[in-house]
């Protein structure tokens, strides 16, 4: 979705012609695949980061567009929501001490930004979802000003036909009964309130399908150990609440599909795949097109004449249905090459554990994608599914499931058998000692303490409310301490409540 559209309305022609270009880019895909065409000279990764602005009294800072012009920084781009910003970090080597050196640029990099947001008010906030948002923020008056924003939120609702619903019940907070959500929206604003870490990595077109699967085996428990969004709307609801919200937030199906079975653009998929062809040619069966623009490229002459197809309608299909792993194809300096694209964690809570639930990513998914008898032959990919969920509404308090050990609480699947692997995996992949030991250190410690972000803002806002505040009150409390404790940057899980 990052690319520009127009805010035109589409016609029927249009839709034709746009199909027709999706057809023959799966064709020259098809062929790119089969003839071994992509770069791959290195293994990189890549990192952005969605941001929430708020203001001194921790409420929601509508002013991106103001913060975006006092960075000055090309990394920096809007998001759906006024409140957000977006940080989008060059790609560069996995090998070595490279992440290291991102650590110590991404923290450079965000202090700077925040200075410059306190020039208009604002304080950058890195969490997965903002807890002091409410449903005034969310009215269609607050979407960032760029036409493809607007023509989004236009197209999902007329698909939709009716207003959005979202409806949750929580995990219960310490020594209380679980809190419902019961909430409408007319627009699609509540994906704004969803801020994420988005995780690349550049893969072999032969091992791309290995490199999905594994990261689907391990969404499950990456939000569990990660989990950062413990509020919405004022309820204490999943521990990863930004899972469902997301999925509710961009649903176009009213009540009437959903039963007949019909795939939401938010998506886990249904099946292991073979190749990334399969992912593209699932989006192209099953969903119909939001923004329907075309351009003059003919992929299969730009092939033939020895080039490197855009693909321009394939990508923009594809960023409109998100998966919680999606498949990327993209072309860098005339040469194309494919990526993995890992979206299921939040933002925050510290650029340390950022980078160290980067770390077990690339790791365990490397250690999963080499392993002689996959694991996904041994484990439904509806039992994937639902570790996803499980995990997200449980946290670590979760039992997952995991071939050859059964069910298992998420920081015990880690310690023993996951995070061997992920040292194992970045030592395939070339990362150093120093690296591998930092960041893998900060998973195994938060599995000890079994403490996440998620888990600290609940424990927060119960002392506070145990002391007399109001839910408000608290959560503003708890947000305060939160973003201070953020930029003195030790890792969540030496964060004491109190």
């Amino acid at each position: 979705m990052g690319s520009e559209v127009s805010s035109r309305t589409f016609t029927r022609d249009d839709r034709q012609r746009y199909r027709e270009k999706m057809q023959r880019s799966l064709d020259a895909l098809a062929t790119m695949l089969a003839e071994d065409t992509f770069s791959f000279p290195r293994r990189q990764m890549g990192l952005e980061i969605e941001l929430n602005l708020v203001d001194d009294a921790m409420r929601p800072a509508m002013a991106n567009s103001e913060v975006l012009e006092k960075i000055d920084d090309p990394s920096y781009t809007l998001e759906l929501g006024q409140q957000n910003l977006e940080i989008n970090v060059p790609p560069r080597e996995l090998a070595g001490g490279e992440m290291l050196g991102l650590e110590e640029e991404l923290r450079a990099s965000l202090d700077y930004a925040d200075s410059k947001a306190h020039d208009v008010g604002a304080n950058l906030a890195m969490i997965g979802l903002l807890p002091t948002l409410r449903e005034r923020h969310f009215d269609r008056r607050w979407l960032s000003e760029s036409p493809r924003y607007a023509l989004l939120n236009d197209t999902i609702f007329a698909a939709r036909g009716e207003e959005m619903v979202l409806r949750m019940e929580g995990s219960a907070m310490p020594g209380k009964g679980p809190e419902k959500l019961l909430s409408y929206a007319e627009s699609i604003l509540p994906e704004a309130a969803c801020t994420s870490v988005q995780l690349h990595l550049q893969v072999e077109p032969t091992h791309f399908a290995s490199h999905w699967n594994a990261a689907q085996c391990l969404a499950g428990v990456q939000v569990a150990i990660a989990a950062n969004s413990a509020f919405l709307l004022g309820k204490a609801l999943w521990h990863e609440t930004r899972i469902p919200l997301f999925e509710q937030a961009t649903d176009t199906r009213p009540d009437e599909l959903k039963n007949q079975g019909v795939r939401p653009r938010v998506w886990f998929g249904e099946r292991w795949i073979t190749s990334i062809f399969d992912l593209f040619e699932e989006n192209v069966r099953y969903f119909p097109s939001l923004l329907p623009e075309t351009d003059d490229e003919d992929p299969l002459e730009v092939l033939e004449a020895g080039g490197a197809p855009r693909l321009s309608e394939l990508r923009l299909h594809n960023g409109t249905i998100w998966r919680w792993n999606r498949p990327v194809y993209d072309v860098v300096d005339g040469v194309p090459h494919l990526r993995v694209e890992n979206r299921v964690l939040p933002a925050g809570p510290t650029v340390l554990d950022t980078m160290a639930n980067a770390a077990f990513f690339y790791g365990a998914q490397r250690a999963l994608a080499s392993q002689e008898r996959p694991l996904w032959t041994q484990m439904s990919f509806q039992a994937a599914e639902e570790n996803l969920y499980t995990g997200a509404r449980h946290g670590m308090n979760a039992q997952l499931y995991w071939p050859g050990i059964g069910w298992i609480p998420p920081d015990e699947l880690v310690l023993r058998r996951l995070l061997p692997m992920a040292h194992d995996g970045l030592r395939d992949c070339g990362v150093s000692d120093e690296a591998r030991e930092r960041y893998l250190g900060v998973i195994e410690q938060r599995c000890l303490a079994r403490r996440t972000g998620s888990s600290w803002q609940r424990e927060t806002v119960a002392l506070l409310e145990d002391r007399g505040l109001s839910r408000d009150a608290a959560l503003s409390g708890m947000l305060k301490r939160y973003m201070e404790l953020m930029h003195a940057g030790e890792p969540v899980h030496t964060w004491h409540v109190g």
